[in-house]
């Protein structure tokens, strides 16, 4: 046997055992925790070197500030009671909102004649701006949290209406009709089939309509408000409070990062049962 040819058989069966190394998209949760820390951290060294240098500080104000706003509210309790009427007013739409375009979305997903025959009002609806509407909810419900809810609960309405639509027209109708020959009544097959194959769909539109849902309760705020999130942005950008702005917006982000996560969790909870390729 050739004494060559065997080694290098041996070289490339080397090569072929060596460990493979793990791309940047499979890693860790604590690894890209520790990578979004660093990347963090990096944004508000280049603020903080920037601030006073290359852009006025009056204009950007720095890190260093707005830590030190945000702990004097913390500890005086002064942004408490604008947090909670902010979460209350996103959480009461997001709710309204999802459970309105859910069962929506799957009557009509059910329901071909009754789809058609709503379909224009609901485009036009649709396309409509929002944020138009929100003088109307005003006169409406008034300048309380109502009105905030209202516009939110519009938002989010659409955005988790036609996905869940959409999630329940692609089932696949092999399946339905296989569970249909199995004599399943119609709400066996809405419950056991239609519904589980359209959560994906579902918490899809969920996850889209989280920070809308809090664009709309800011909105209504900046409109016409005396307290909340929204109305603190609007004091403070009318005291040319430049700290006090920032402050607020990093509480929006903080409150938008932890209503996405309760999303997330319930999805997880939710789909549990379901094989995720790896």
């Amino acid at each position: 046997m050739n004494t060559k040819a065997v080694e290098t058989a041996d070289k490339r069966v080397g090569v072929m055992e060596r460990p493979r190394k793990r791309p940047m998209a499979e890693m860790s949760g604590i690894q890209m925790l520790i990578w979004q820390f660093g990347l963090g951290m990096l944004i508000l060294v280049c603020w903080q070197l920037a601030s006073g240098r290359l852009v006025e500080d009056f204009f950007i104000s720095n890190p260093v500030d707005v830590i030190k706003r945000l702990w004097t509210w913390t500890v005086t309790g002064f942004i408490f009671p604008h947090l909670w009427v902010t979460f209350y007013e996103t959480a009461g739409g997001f709710i309204l909102g999802s459970i309105i375009g859910v069962l929506l979305g799957i009557w009509l997903g059910v329901a071909p004649f009754t789809s058609r025959l709503l379909n224009p009002f609901l485009f036009a609806f649709y396309a409509l701006p929002k944020i138009a509407l929100a003088p109307l909810f005003v006169l409406w419900f008034g300048l309380g949290l109502e009105s905030k809810i209202a516009l939110s609960t519009v938002i989010v309405f659409f955005l988790v209406f036609y996905n869940t639509y959409t999630g329940v027209r692609e089932v696949d109708q092999d399946m339905i009709d296989t569970v249909r020959l199995m004599k399943a009544r119609r709400h066996q097959v809405l419950r056991h089939v239609i519904i589980p194959s359209a959560m994906s769909w579902i918490f899809a539109g969920l996850k889209i309509s989280v920070p809308y849902a809090l664009i709309g309760a800011i909105v209504g705020e900046l409109i016409a408000a005396n307290k909340g999130l929204g109305f603190l942005v609007q004091r403070m950008g009318a005291d040319f409070d430049t700290t006090g702005v920032f402050a607020v917006l990093v509480v929006i982000g903080l409150l938008a990062i932890a209503l996405n996560h309760l999303v997330d969790l319930a999805q997880l909870r939710q789909e549990r049962w379901k094989i995720v390729s790896q």
